[in-house]
């Protein structure tokens, strides 16, 4: 009975062992080998598929991205290089003014002897002679001037300077003057005179038809006395100045009203409304011996013809804000085309 129940334990272990028995490879090196290559091939699938791009339009569209990076420091490299042709052109203007403004002064008599156009004589300084017709002023403005650190409005005035008879030293023909600045008072004193002459002409009209009301009574009356018109005594006056042109207004500048507001200098158009030739010719006034006591109008500076808005030292300072730009925008461009050439590589778990 024992013998019998031993027999059967050992048959059902027997049993047990065989499910779980698995026969050994008959080639183990082989299967080894293609385990590992197995496992290589899936982690170089793996990481080609991170480093490789997805498809060819992503590459394409990184082509333009990448061109576009780089297109701020293109810019800013041609408006550097602008930025020194500028600077350079500014130089010699200054230089050339300087060279005109070194000359000996023309004489006012020889003024239109020695060419018809006044572009030729631009910046050349001037000394001429004769009276000035303060009738036909024009002032031109507002022009802003700072006084002792107060910025006060005012205006260029513009007077005819016209010839004296039997003069050889006077100018020939009749030029413009810009005398130099005068404050707001000056202007609005000008436009009150004007209404009085004319005020003073209609005043004279009632004696005028009174006269001829009574002519016939005055025709057997005495002769009448003639009252001869008071002439003011011609004052000539010496102007120093320098040959000047029209100046180019800016887009925000209005246009000029030539009844009552001039804002820029026309040459042409004041001539015209002054009375006179449009190829006259156009002074500004530079001498430096001003009145104290009666200062008005304040001659133009002759420095401020050599200089300008934008001197050559403010282009050298635009060319370096540029360049710097250049530099900035070209950093940050490589610094992504790197960044997207070599991509992070993720370690694989």
């Amino acid at each position: 009975m024992t013998a019998a129940s031993i027999s059967k334990t050992l048959l059902k272990g027997a049993r047990g062992l065989k499910s779980h028995w698995i026969p050994p490879p008959l080639f183990p090196q082989l299967y080894s080998s293609s385990a590992s290559a197995s496992a290589s091939a899936s982690s170089a699938s793996s990481v080609s598929s991170l480093t490789e791009p997805q498809s060819p339009g992503g590459e394409r569209r990184w082509g333009w991205t990448k061109w576009f990076l780089f297109l701020p420091g293109a810019i800013t490299f041609g408006l550097g290089s602008w930025q020194i042709l500028r600077r350079q052109d500014k130089i010699t203007m200054l230089e050339y003014r300087q060279k005109r403004l070194d000359m000996e002064p023309i004489p006012g008599s020889n003024l239109y002897s020695l060419t018809e156009k006044s572009d030729s004589l631009e910046f050349r300084r001037v000394k001429v002679k004769g009276v000035f017709d303060e009738k036909k002023s024009i002032f031109v403005g507002p022009r802003s001037r700072s006084i002792s650190g107060v910025t006060e409005n005012g205006y260029y005035l513009i007077t005819p300077l016209m010839p004296i008879p039997n003069d050889p030293e006077s100018v020939q023909l009749p030029i413009l003057v810009n005398r130099g600045w005068v404050p707001r008072s000056w202007r609005d004193k000008h436009l009150e005179d004007l209404p009085l002459d004319e005020q003073s002409n209609n005043i004279a009209s009632p004696s005028s038809q009174e006269s001829g009301r009574s002519s016939s009574w005055r025709f057997w009356s005495k002769k009448p006395k003639i009252v001869e018109d008071h002439v003011p005594a011609v004052t000539p006056v010496e102007v120093v100045g320098v040959v000047r042109e029209s100046e180019n207004p800016s887009m925000f500048v209005p246009e000029n009203d030539l009844r009552h507001q001039w804002f820029y200098v026309d040459i042409p158009a004041i001539a015209r409304a002054s009375g006179i030739a449009e190829n006259t010719i156009y002074i500004e006034d530079i001498h430096e011996n001003i009145n104290p006591s009666n200062p008005y109008p304040i001659p133009k500076d002759v420095s401020t013809l050599i200089r300008s808005s934008v001197m050559p030292q403010d282009h050298l300072n635009y060319t370096l804000t540029w360049v710097f730009s250049i530099s900035s925008s070209d950093i940050y461009g490589f610094q992504k085309s790197n960044a997207k050439k070599e991509p992070e590589i993720t370690s694989l778990c």
